[in-house]
């Protein structure tokens, strides 16, 4: 049998709070932007992924059953190959259809597959950047175009990204990283028990994939239950306003600069509500997501452009004051233009 068929379940990973709570959420509440886990060989990265596949939700598909009901089924791990070239991932022409029956045909590629399904790139960092930005882009707009000269095809393309990456072998461009609304960082276990205790299980479940499985069957379930259930809490958590800008204060106090912090940190808060069967986010979910949402979004080198470009504005400022000195506008009657209403709404917030 082969680790596809028996993944190794996720309740049984020794330790990695962080990566075991990120990829739950993450199958709660797609809107939190994917999962990005970083670390070195060997700590378990992708057997937790693709433990996923004990927990999938299930979901309603656009096609129909033979009876012309809804076709309901378990999310899929769709996983990109590494040596994957963007006509696999985007899509292009069928060229065997194309050479033997003379027929030039659009194909969906693995973008349009992963539509309602959980993506999942291994070794981001390595893969060619055009493949990366049309990731992306899918991801973002949640569609997919294949455009082979005059011929056009669009293909749904909404799924719950995640990758994984080792940072010895190269960094992502801060696009990229920035993209991803959780983060974790999966660090060696340290203790000596705790690591003796990964080498047994590890060793159990090879000589025995399916008997170790069955130790760990009723709270697999019992969490994939748990999952579909906090699906379904989801649509009505809301977050009090006054944590709202808490959370944003927060987010500003640590001069982050991308929108999507503010986004991923209350969105993952109100999936680990759901997760936890209420439906009003609270302090401890702040706290608990903000180490996922907020690590490496600091950027020093933005705090340092900001600042020469309030220098210069200042300058500038300062010479149309001396030029051009600022005079009382006459009121105008009529209507006021939405240009103007822009420029005065700025005013105002300055």
């Amino acid at each position: 049998m082969t680790d596809e068929i028996y993944p190794f379940p996720l309740l049984a990973m020794v330790g990695q709070t962080e990566l075991k709570t990120a990829l739950i959420l993450g199958l709660i509440n797609p809107q939190i932007g994917g999962i990005l886990i970083s670390g070195p060989y060997g700590v378990g990265k992708t057997t937790a992924v693709r433990s996923l596949l004990d927990l999938m939700p299930f979901v309603t598909r656009d096609a129909t059953t033979s009876d012309g009901k809804p076709l309901i089924e378990r999310m899929r791990l769709i996983e990109l190959p590494l040596n994957a070239r963007l006509e696999d991932v985007v899509g292009g022409i069928n060229e065997r259809i194309a050479l033997e029956q003379r027929i030039v045909r659009l194909e969906e590629g693995i973008l349009a597959r992963a539509h309602g399904n959980v993506l999942y790139v291994d070794e981001i960092n390595l893969l060619d950047q055009a493949v990366v930005d049309a990731i992306l882009d899918a991801a973002a707009q949640g569609r997919t175009f294949v455009r082979r000269g005059a011929m056009i095809r669009l293909f749904p393309s909404q799924f719950i990204l995640i990758g994984s990456m080792n940072p010895e072998e190269g960094a992502l461009r801060p696009q990229i990283l920035d993209r991803f609304g959780l983060r974790v960082w999966v660090a060696p276990v340290a203790d000596h028990r705790a690591r003796l205790e990964i080498y047994r299980r590890a060793r159990d479940f090879r000589n025995d994939p399916a008997g170790f499985r069955q130790v760990y069957a009723a709270q697999t379930t019992a969490l994939a239950e748990e999952i579909m259930i906090a699906r379904e809490i989801l649509p009505h958590v809301t977050i009090p306003p006054e944590l709202e800008e808490q959370a944003l204060a927060l987010v500003q106090r640590l001069q982050i600069p991308s929108h999507r912090a503010e986004i991923a940190l209350l969105e993952g808060a109100r999936a680990r509500a759901a997760a936890d069967f209420r439906n009003t986010v609270n302090t401890e979910d702040i706290r608990r997501i903000a180490p996922l949402a907020l690590t490496w979004r600091h950027s020093d080198w933005f705090e340092r452009h900001t600042a020469n470009v309030h220098t210069e504005q200042a300058t500038i400022n300062a010479a149309l004051d001396e030029l051009f000195p600022v005079s009382e506008t006459p009121r105008r009657r009529g209507r006021r233009s939405t240009m103007r209403q822009i420029e005065d709404s700025a005013m105002d917030n300055h």
